[in-house]
């Protein structure tokens, strides 16, 4: 389904994601793990197109989609949880969702269906989102991005913050969406979680590709794993 071919990603003349290839089929579940810095989110901004590719390829589907615009890469059926979920806390958890599935109009049913992953967040439709925990909010943005009946999710360090309680049910979250058969790639510093709820991961160090294979393998190579996640 997702085929990177040699991606860098610039700012000015640093090179903030350097040379990195991957490939992701349909239905697969895979990680970016990396420390802070090392090109986790510039390189899901580049695939969702928010940041320009400097070089190489983004394939999605069999067709190449480096030069397409974000909302064209969206109505193709790619969606994103940025970091820190950031929702539109002034919108209510209602509008929250209509701008996720935008430019089709949701009914209310399609929205409480989302929300039934959510415990709680069905009766609040009306509250504005700023009112909502961290943790509420993050679940509000996975559900946004579904709203949008994605075939790639990315998502983006969205427990950054978070206490752990808060960080179990929302990989409790991705997991069961896993489960269902939708694509996933889960950007990510805990490692830990990220691994389990994926089948494949690459570890970024400066934006390169520093160490990549099978999640269980990864796993049970702690001190490997966390060689390369502390120098990076």
């Amino acid at each position: 389904m997702l085929a990177v071919e040699g991606l860098e990603v610039r700012y000015g003349a640093v090179s903030a994601v350097s040379g990195v290839s991957l490939e992701l089929a349909e239905g697969a579940t895979s990680a970016v793990l990396g420390a802070n810095g090392a090109g986790k989110t510039s390189l899901i901004k580049a695939l969702m197109g928010w940041e320009k590719a400097a070089s190489g390829r983004i394939l999605f589907g069999g067709v190449d989609v480096t030069t397409w615009t974000p909302w064209r890469r969206a109505r193709a059926g790619m969606a994103v949880v940025p970091e820190r979920g950031r929702v539109y806390g002034d919108l209510t958890i209602e509008e929250n969702l209509v701008m996720g599935a935008f430019p089709r109009r949701p009914s209310r049913k399609e929205m409480l269906e989302v929300l039934e992953r959510f415990p709680g967040m069905g009766e609040r439709l009306r509250e504005p989102a700023r009112l909502l925990s961290g943790g509420q909010q993050q679940m509000i943005a996975i559900a946004r991005a579904l709203m949008a009946r994605p075939r790639l999710l990315l998502v983006d360090e969205v427990t950054s913050g978070l206490a752990p309680l808060l960080v179990a049910q929302v990989f409790a979250t991705l997991g069961d969406l896993a489960a269902t058969g939708l694509t996933l790639l889960v950007a990510e510093q805990n490692a830990r979680r990220a691994l389990e709820i994926t089948s494949r991961a690459i570890v970024l160090q400066r934006g390169r590709i520093a160490l990549s294979g099978e999640s269980a393998q990864l796993r049970a190579e702690p001190r490997l794993l966390d060689a390369y996640l502390g120098s990076a």
